[in-house]
Formats: structure tokens, sequence, C-alpha cells
């Protein structure tokens, strides 16, 4: 029986994933002063053991003033950038390639941690030590009333923050990552400059969908002529914006083909996220709900692309390789409830040829081999993959 497209492998410059199964970035939101902990490293490092191609860090801040919260990772020093290589040699030790997101959360940044609220910091947030800092965005606009107003960027501002993208794709090549994803998407600094509702700048920076594309495309040459040649590049983008006025598909296929120009190899297509929460937008959502946005990037720029949204069943993402939709499997809130969905998904996909635990860690798969024969007995043949 031929291999799922969903378990074929992808070269990218020379990286080879061994599937396309890619665990998405998902903050924590329990990091000390931008440190990678001990549950940063059990929460990659058990994707890793499930058997995902991919699994990439979360939105990791460039400069202390760009994380979304005290609890969010960091890598603009030594000890962050130690923790993080730690964790990438574990999950390349398992197999998995490592990738890392780089961001900036602009006029989104200094807010609460999503259990206490999600919102701008109060009172009792400062209580708990968690002050506020100066923040930053293209324009003095407020994500919402009562949130912080940022401070508009100068043009020296941006070249400081440019030169801080570039030490961090230094860092995050020398902690060992393969994979790098530039965070364009769901509000944050390079979104703001994209979208026309949060960039009214009247400088070069600003003004028409050029102008407003020319700050998002210096961070990405930033981070292409420091990251290796051999090493791929992703850039996450909000296909939509999904709020009238916004950012429209037509903007981001524009964006997607000077990405490429710039040495992208992959636009990862979420939405939403300019206003309120990461993936807040008035998009209907159901299964695969993104899927056309990676499918009309991917054929009109001409550059592979990652389908990411309520993608949930294994049959699901293999029609949509199947059907050229995207080249990458974004799994995110699925993977936390199923760390070994890329297992229990080759299971469902495919007949096993052999033993049927075989490409699980060993340390799992030669218990689960044995207890096999006797669940086969009580289930048939027909359940080899359980849920729920």
């Amino acid at each position: 029986m031929s291999l799922p497209h969903l378990f074929q492998p992808l070269t990218l410059r020379g990286v080879t994933f061994p599937n396309r199964i890619v665990i998405s970035p998902m903050c924590q939101y329990s990091a000390v002063d931008g440190v990678a902990n001990d549950w940063h490293f059990v929460h990659l490092g058990k994707f890793a053991q499930g058997g995902a191609g991919v699994v990439m860090a979360e939105a990791s801040a460039v400069v202390p003033e760009g994380r979304i919260t005290h609890g969010d990772v960091g890598i603009w020093n030594d000890e962050q950038q130690a923790a993080l290589a730690r964790i990438a040699a574990f999950v390349r030790s398992q197999g998995s390639v490592p990738a890392i997101q780089l961001a900036h959360a602009g006029r989104k940044a200094s807010m609460q941690r999503p259990w206490y609220g999600n919102a701008a910091l109060t009172a009792e947030d400062r209580a708990r030590g968690d002050m506020p800092w100066r923040i930053v965005a293209p324009s003095a606009i407020p994500m919402e009333d009562g949130w912080l107003m940022p401070h508009a960027l100068s043009i020296d501002d941006m070249k400081t923050l440019r030169e801080a993208w570039r030490v961090a794709t230094l860092r995050a090549a020398a902690a060992g990552f393969e994979f790098l994803e530039v965070h364009c998407a769901h509000g944050y600094l390079l979104h703001e400059f994209l979208s026309p509702l949060s960039n009214k700048r009247d400088d070069a920076y600003g003004g028409d969908r050029a102008g407003r594309m020319r700050y998002p495309l210096e961070i990405i040459e930033t981070v292409r002529a420091a990251w290796p040649a051999d090493k791929p590049l992703s850039v996450r983008v909000s296909s939509v914006d999904g709020v009238d006025g916004g950012v429209q598909i037509e903007d981001s296929i524009a964006f997607a083909r000077e990405a490429k120009a710039r040495g992208a190899d992959v636009i990862d297509c979420s939405s939403g996220g300019l206003m309120g929460s990461a993936t807040a937008a008035r998009l209907p959502r159901g299964y695969s709900f993104q899927v056309p946005f990676a499918d009309a990037i991917r054929r009109e720029a001409e550059i592979a692309t990652m389908a990411v949204g309520l993608i949930l069943h294994p049959q699901q993402a293999e029609d949509v390789l199947v059907q050229g939709q995207a080249d990458l499997i974004g799994i995110g809130r699925e993977a936390l409830f199923d760390p070994s969905w890329p297992q229990h998904a080759r299971l469902s996909l495919a007949e096993a040829n052999g033993e049927v635990f075989g490409d699980w860690p060993k340390q799992y798969g030669w218990w689960l081999e044995r207890r096999e024969p006797g669940l086969r007995k009580l289930d048939g043949p027909a359940l080899p993959f359980r849920r729920g």
C-alpha cells in the first residue's frame, strides 16, 4: 500500500521533514524572564515523541517589550538561548525537526495571561507583579478602548528592531533550530503594519499596500540573510482580517509573492486576530475553515503553504494534501488533546506492514505491540485508531 500523503517526506532547502505534520506554535505563558523551563521541555518534547514531522516552539519575543505577557518565551539573551537549545536537541533526538517562531507583539504586548482574562492588565495583575511596560506599534492606535496606548515607531526605532530580529535569528540557529517562522499574523507588530486598520502612517511605511508591506518585508529580508541558506523559512500571515476595511486575501497573495522573492519558503495561512484574541475574526468556523486561504496563496503566489484551523481528523488532513490545497498541515489544540495524533493518524490512514507500532518510540512500541493481539480479539481488526 502506498504511503499516505500526510506521511510522505518533504524537503525544503537542505532540511527534510519526515512527514507533513507540523505542531503549530502555542504560547504557554509559563516562562520566567523569557526563559523556557521544564514545562516547555515536556510540552514540546511529547509532540516529538508523538511522531510529528516538525515541532515548532511558541512565539519567542525578539526583545523584552515584544512579549505578549510576562509569561512569554524570549530569545534575546544567552540564558534563553540555552534553554531553547535543550529543547531543540531533544526534539531532534526523537526524529522531528525542531522549529521556532520569532515574534514581536506590538500593541498587543503587555497584556494579561489568558487565564487571568486575556485582556488589558488590571490592578489585580499589578498586585501579582505583572506590571505594564511601554508598547509600540506602527501608529498610536490602541487595540481597543481601555488598552495601553502604543508609541508610534520612529524610523530609528524600526532600525533598532531590525537588528533585534537579526540577532534573534542568529540565536535560533545557534540553538539548533532547523526551521524558522516570522510571525506576521494575529494582530502582532508585523501584522499591524500590514493592515490598513492599524497602520495609519504617512511615511514610506504606510499608505498603500506596498508601503504597508515594506517593513515586514524588510524583517523577512533581515531574517533570511541571518538564517543559514540551507534552512527553510516560513512566514505566518493572517490571510484575511475578517473585519471590514482590513486585509483581504488579495493582499496576502501579493505579500506572499514578495516574501517568496525575499527567500521565504512557506506561507503559514491563518486569519484574524487584529482585534481581540489571537484568532478573533468574524469568520464562519467549521472544519478546515482556513484551508481555502492556503489553497489560494499556494496557487496564486506559487509557494508552499501550511494549512491550519480545525483540522482534527486524519482523513481530513490527508484530503487537503491529496487535493493540492497545501503542502503542510499545522495541528495545534488537537495536539494538546492527543499528543500522539500523528502516530494515531498513521494507524488510521494506512494498513500497518509488520509491527503495528514499529514507528513509535521503542520505549512505548515494545509494550503496545504486545498488547495489540489481545485488543484485536476484543475489538476486531477494524479499530486501528481509538479515540475517546
